[in-house]
């Protein structure tokens, strides 16, 4: 199911949504993803592309298909305890805007 949601994301991109160029590396268990943002632009690439990502999340796959088809949205309950970890929660909620799940 991750693969999925992973695998539409450059059609169901929605550039305007975004500040500028993002680079978000996605840690799913085994599934390991770097997705690139541009103006005009929805790049998704297999591990870790980018030396230093804008925004790092790592979470089970379960979590993630939980955000993204249920629109769970995690609190800071989840952050503490480790359900989901990101050095940059704002940025999340970004991405998710970029795709129309806010």
């Amino acid at each position: 199911m991750v693969e999925s949601i992973f695998a539409q994301l450059p059609d169901e991109y929605m550039p305007e949504k975004i500040p500028g160029p993002l680079a978000y590396y996605f840690s799913l268990g085994d599934i390991k993803k770097t997705v690139r943002l541009s103006g005009d632009h929805c790049l998704v690439e297999e591990g870790k592309t980018v030396e230093s990502a804008d925004c790092v999340c790592k979470t089970s796959p379960e979590f993630f298909e939980k955000i993204w088809n249920e629109g769970y949205r995690p609190g800071l309950k989840d952050f503490m305890s480790g359900t989901i970890k990101s050095n940059d929660p704002d940025k999340l909620k970004t991405f998710l805007a970029a795709f129309g799940k806010q």
